[in-house]
């Protein structure tokens, strides 16, 4: 009967260095972690310690890490330097009823490429991705002519539409996580008389709560950081987003740009974000593992 080796005093030399050697390793990688979780943290802490500064303060040279005065008024006065609130809601709106269109039309093409495997559908599905190749700008003169001819120019229709028309990358996810769903599922679908849509909707998805996590933490991600979109459509100030009103801060109508303002506006932009991940962070974990990119 064989005996495990003991670990201690009474343990051979040999024993106790490889027991050494791994504790060395443990405490260098913990070690490790901890330098490099300090520097990821530390742009995040100036940001929200430079929103807590005062104007005067931001001037100084050397700069200070923690603010001499803590100026919690700048949450105040963002809202009243220019329209945050309403920024703020815009892009939410824009946002949310992205995420609604990328959901309901990527799932259902991945869907179709994952379950139909007829002839060509290869091909198509290749063609689908090589629109991943095509930069925006190549698409964004003939993009805005169409919309123009709509007379969907200053609204949010530009922005959301094409959300309901798929995203190539998307599509791309969910597809690969479609595929790995049994066949025995649909073929007792089938059985009990469900139609395709039914399947969809009754099996597939149900079953593919992590990888719509991803996908719609992805494409709220995409939405509430553009700014070039916006940019291009929107001219009316009450139709503003979020990143154009925090792009006004550089501007010309500031002689000093109020960095302090321009931080309170990024640790507000970052809020939803961060509880977005924090809700979904387990399905999101989920998603990026079972689709099969890592």
């Amino acid at each position: 009967m064989s005996t495990m080796p003991t670990v201690g005093p009474g343990a051979s030399p040999s024993v106790n260095k490889r027991r050494l050697k791994i504790d060395a390793v443990s405490v260098a990688s913990f070690i490790a972690l901890l330098v490099t979780t300090f520097l990821m943290l530390l742009p995040l802490f100036f940001m929200v310690s430079t929103s807590l500064k005062s104007k005067k303060e931001l001037l100084k040279f050397p700069p200070t890490f923690l603010p001499e005065t803590w100026q919690w008024s700048n949450y105040r006065e963002i809202f009243d330097t220019l329209n945050f609130s309403q920024m703020y809601m815009n892009s939410l709106i824009i946002g949310i009823l992205t995420v609604v269109g990328t959901l309901f039309s990527s799932a259902l093409a991945g869907y179709g490429f994952a379950r139909y495997r007829g002839k060509g559908s290869n091909l198509w599905f290749m063609l689908m991705l090589s629109t991943m190749m095509l930069p925006y700008p190549a698409i964004m003169i003939p993009q805005f002519i169409l919309f123009s001819k709509l007379n969907w120019i200053d609204t949010f229709l530009p922005l959301i539409v094409p959300a309901f028309f798929g995203s190539a990358y998307n599509i791309f996810l969910l597809r690969q996580f479609f595929s790995t769903l049994p066949d025995e599922l649909f073929d007792a679908g089938r059985i009990d008389g469900c139609s395709e849509f039914r399947m969809w909707r009754q099996i597939a998805l149900p079953l593919s709560g992590p990888a719509l996590a991803t996908v719609a933490i992805f494409a709220f991600i995409y939405s509430w950081n553009d700014l070039l979109t916006p940019v291009l459509y929107l001219s009316s100030s009450d139709k503003f987003t979020l990143p154009v009103g925090m792009s006004s801060f550089t501007s010309s109508r500031f002689r000093i740009p109020p960095w302090h303002l321009l931080m309170v506006a990024s640790v507000l932009a970052m809020l939803p974000i961060v509880t977005l991940f924090a809700i979904a962070q387990k399905r999101f974990v989920e998603g990026i593992v079972l689709t099969g990119i890592k």
